[in-house]
C-alpha cells in the first residue's frame, strides 16, 4: 500500500482526501457457523486493508507541505444497528469506528482531519447480495437509495476545508429501519 500511495503522489504531487472503504460482508450465518477462515478473509480486507490505506495516506499527509489532509473513513449502520447473521462485517465496521476516533485524535498534530460516514442501503452490489437473499426467503425488499446519494455525502464530507470536519455522518434511504431493524 505504501509503494501505491507514493506512486500516487509522484503523479499527483499530494494527497489531500483519502475515501477509505471495504465491505466485504462474509459469510451470513451465525457465529458458531462461521469458518474462521472466512472469519479472517473479512477482517484483511474490511479492516487491516482500511488500516493499511489509512496509514499509507496519514505518512504522507504529515509530511506533505503544507501538511495535513482529510481521512473518510467508510463505516456502515451496520456500526450502530446490526442485521441478523453479520458477525464478521458488524464486527468491522465498529472496529472502523474505533479507527475513525483514533485517527482524528492522532491527526490533530498534523492537520489531519478524520470523519466517518455510515452509509445505509445504498444501491450497489453488496445490497444486491441482500436483496436476493430476501426473495429467496420470500421476504420483502428493503429500502434502498441511489449510490449517487452517498457520493453527494462523501463530497460534501471531502469539500469542507480542514478547520472544519463532519466527525460522523449518516446517509440512509429514508424508510430503512435505522432504529430497531427488523
Amino acid at each position: 500500500m505504501d509503494a501505491a500511495a507514493a506512486r500516487f503522489v509522484q503523479n499527483a504531487g499530494r494527497i489531500d482526501v483519502l475515501f477509505n472503504n471495504a465491505g466485504l460482508f462474509g459469510p451470513a450465518a451465525e457465529i458458531d457457523a462461521v469458518d474462521v477462515a472466512e472469519w479472517m478473509q473479512v477482517l484483511q480486507v474490511n479492516l487491516t486493508g482500511m488500516f493499511l490505506c489509512a496509514r499509507a495516506a496519514y505518512a504522507i499527509m504529515r509530511k506533505q507541505d503544507p501538511k495535513g489532509g482529510r481521512i473518510i473513513n467508510n463505516g456502515s449502520i451496520s456500526a450502530h444497528v446490526p442485521r441478523e447473521n453479520s458477525v464478521c462485517y458488524t464486527t468491522t465496521k465498529h472496529a472502523i469506528t474505533g479507527l475513525t476516533k483514533s485517527l482524528s485524535l492522532d491527526g490533530r498534530a498534523h492537520n489531519i482531519a478524520c470523519g466517518q460516514i455510515d452509509i445505509g442501503n445504498a444501491r450497489t452490489e453488496l445490497l444486491d447480495g441482500i436483496i436476493e437473499g430476501n426473495r429467496a426467503k420470500d421476504l420483502p425488499e428493503p429500502p434502498t437509495m441511489d449510490v449517487s446519494e452517498a457520493v453527494r455525502a462523501v463530497r460534501l464530507m471531502a469539500g469542507m476545508p480542514l478547520e472544519a470536519n463532519v466527525q460522523f455522518m449518516t446517509v440512509m434511504a429514508t424508510a430503512m429501519p435505522y432504529i430497531g431493524r427488523g
